[in-house]
């Protein structure tokens, strides 16, 4: 089988918004390294790898959107989309403890293999869609561990990250603190977007609403929990869209 950077759901829905899930496999193409990054499956498994339940969140959330969606197929570890091309973290060395074998002495020309057949690819899927309609809502699905080794437990359930642009976040965060069972954090569990990040690249820098939200990932550990979160969020993401009137 062909190996594929990137897969495209529903790219024909008909709503407004597009959902992306960056970091949504923990895949090691067969030309990175001979498809090992040198680490046992339980790194591999783990959020240094890539984002666990975000891809099920996304697909579901999509659907209940009628939204396409874009998700990536490689690990953040191989490269990382959700950074710009000359970020220092495009290609991590140590992660959260970790020390990653097959990246240790990654050259120039490992970098660009990467980003040629990884990177790039993933990122012109993303622009495409964001192209066909110029009435664009772009979000973002991620998710984050509810602790780093060495740091204290993270207490949000759900975070909403932003910078340049806070049109649908600063609502979104209004809404989601009226839900009485929700911790929610603003710029948590990290600090708003880095330059030339994936918002920043397709959202951003055309203009476009946008918002990206962090599930913390023990909660989205399952189908079900993924679908019922789907199902939670949609409704006020389009509640939050239609009051903005962006």
């Amino acid at each position: 089988m062909t190996y594929a950077p990137y897969r495209i759901l529903g790219p024909d829905r008909p709503s407004r918004w597009l959902v992306t899930c960056d970091h949504a496999a923990n895949t090691v193409p067969n030309f990175v390294a001979n498809g090992t990054l040198g680490l046992p499956e339980s790194e591999m498994a783990r959020h240094i790898a890539y984002d666990p339940g975000a891809a099920g969140v996304t697909r579901f959330l999509a659907k209940a959107l009628e939204a396409p969606a874009v998700l990536s197929n490689f690990s953040r570890l191989v490269i990382d989309p959700n950074r710009g091309e000359d970020d220092p973290t495009l290609l991590m060395k140590l992660y959260d403890g970790t020390i990653i074998p097959g990246n240790r002495h990654a050259g120039p020309a490992e970098l660009q293999a990467r980003l040629e057949g990884c990177y790039r690819p993933y990122h012109d899927a993303v622009a495409g869609l964001v192209a066909a309609r110029a009435d664009r809502v772009y979000l973002s699905i991620h998710s984050f561990t509810p602790q780093l080794k060495g740091r204290p437990p993270r207490p949000w359930q759900v975070g909403v990250l932003y910078a340049a642009d806070e049109r649908l976040s600063d609502p979104l965060l209004d809404r989601l603190r009226a839900e009485p069972d929700l911790c929610v954090g603003a710029n948590e569990p990290y600090g708003g977007h880095l330059p030339g990040d994936a918002v920043d690249r397709h959202a951003i820098a055309n203009g476009l609403p946008n918002v990206l939200i962090e599930l913390r990932n023990d909660l989205i550990a399952t189908e079900a929990d993924q679908s019922a979160w789907a199902r939670r969020l949609a409704p006020i993401l389009q509640e939050v869209l239609a009051e903005t009137g962006l």
